[in-house]
């Protein structure tokens, strides 16, 4: 089976693989943001492969996300693999696309941190072994919407086993009004939104003192944070939270929300929790302030998908009170230097969710006020 880097004349094909297993689809700028990403860009990385028909037609894919990291005076980059789609009647492609993007050169680390139990399985197989090493199976929730959730597992029971395009039939299941028109959110006085990402702000002296800790670290520059918030197929901008002390950001929590599928609850996702040496409680603070808020956004659910014991510890008794997810391997990882590995505590930044969480849909109301607003007022400011 010929394999061979994504093309921009792909993506309609991508979309159509996407449509197949029910995962959410992007938009041709959607497509073309993420193959201008920057840190790829770099690298020279190709944004994916596929496995191409007779006809030069993807007909399975793997994506390739990759991200520039900081360690101490080191630049490195690292490549997730996402979106693994392996159609029936291809079976086998797996192992040709899984083995190229092992294989790839450059990377310190070729991983995923979402793996799904049906296709976590298969990465041992081509020497990725499980990542966070003690916490590669978990993941932590917060319930703050009881009733959605048992009216998403009622939903699960009855329609759960149905095909995509079966699914779609349903329409989308369990919105409820406060997605649109969310409640203000309720912050202590030394925590705030954070709106300027620009190469000046206070955000960036928070960057500049982040790598000079020297942690390994992905890229949470101003430059590649307003790449990240510039996707085109967000219809709610990620929620971004400082955490000051004595005049600085000591602490920052990114959120976004999103909706796995048609029938399961809206649930507000924590992508990132990154704090200085000097505010470990930062973590706890941020993380709680996200579950404190997540109900009036509209979501049934707060999920932190990457842990790691470090991010265990500084949670506190946040993580105490927190539901146990998961529970197969789906952190996995090939990374060449030892002493990398045990460098690396990674968040859901690091990893492909940012990219792939299917966005909340947008209300009837938010469709006609998109419609009728430029192409430049694509995201919701709620």
């Amino acid at each position: 089976m010929p394999i061979r880097p994504i093309r921009p004349s792909d993506f309609d094909a991508l979309n159509r693989l996407h449509r197949q297993v029910g995962w959410p689809e992007r938009s041709q700028a959607g497509w073309r943001w993420l193959d201008e990403n920057p840190a790829r860009l770099f690298s020279g990385a190709p944004s994916g492969w596929v496995v191409a028909d007779e006809a030069d037609a993807p007909v399975a894919m793997l994506g390739n996300f990759v991200q520039r990291f900081h360690h101490g005076p080191r630049i490195l980059h690292g490549a997730t693999g996402f979106s693994i789609i392996v159609p029936p009647e291809q079976k086998g492609a797996s192992r040709g696309l899984i083995n190229t993007f092992v294989k790839q050169q450059g990377m310190f680390a070729r991983y995923t941190l979402n793996a799904n139990a049906r296709s976590a399985p298969l990465y041992p197989k081509f020497g990725m072994t499980p990542f966070p090493v003690e916490t590669a199976s978990v993941k932590l929730s917060w319930i703050v919407d009881k009733l959605a959730c048992a009216k998403g597992r009622m939903l699960r029971k009855l329609f759960g086993g149905l095909s995509a395009s079966a699914a779609t039939r349903l329409g989308e299941q369990l919105m409820n009004r406060r997605l649109s028109r969310p409640e203000p959110l309720k912050l202590a006085a030394d925590i705030a939104p954070l709106r300027d990402l620009s190469d000046r702000s206070e955000y960036a002296d928070f960057w500049r003192d982040l790598v000079a800790e020297g942690h390994l670290l992905a890229d949470r520059s101003p430059a590649m944070m307003r790449w990240r918030m510039s996707d085109p197929d967000q219809t709610v901008r990620p929620l971004l939270l400082g955490l000051r002390r004595n005049g600085r950001i000591v602490g920052v929590a990114m959120a976004s929300m999103g909706k796995n599928n048609l029938i399961e609850p809206p649930c507000l996702d924590i992508l990132d929790l990154a704090a200085l040496k000097s505010a470990p409680e930062a973590i706890e603070v941020l993380a709680a302030a996200l579950v404190a808020n997540a109900r009036g956004m509209g979501a049934a659910k707060v999920r932190l998908q990457v842990v790691t014991p470090e991010l265990l510890e500084s949670l506190g008794a946040l993580a105490a009170t927190a539901r146990r997810e998961g529970g197969w391997g789906h952190g996995h990882a090939v990374i060449d230097e030892p002493e990398l590995a045990s460098a690396w505590a990674p968040t859901p930044f690091d990893g492909d969710y940012a990219i792939c969480n299917r966005p909340t849909p947008l209300s009837a109301r938010k469709r006609r006020a998109q419609a009728q607003a430029t192409p430049q007022g694509r995201l919701s400011k709620a």
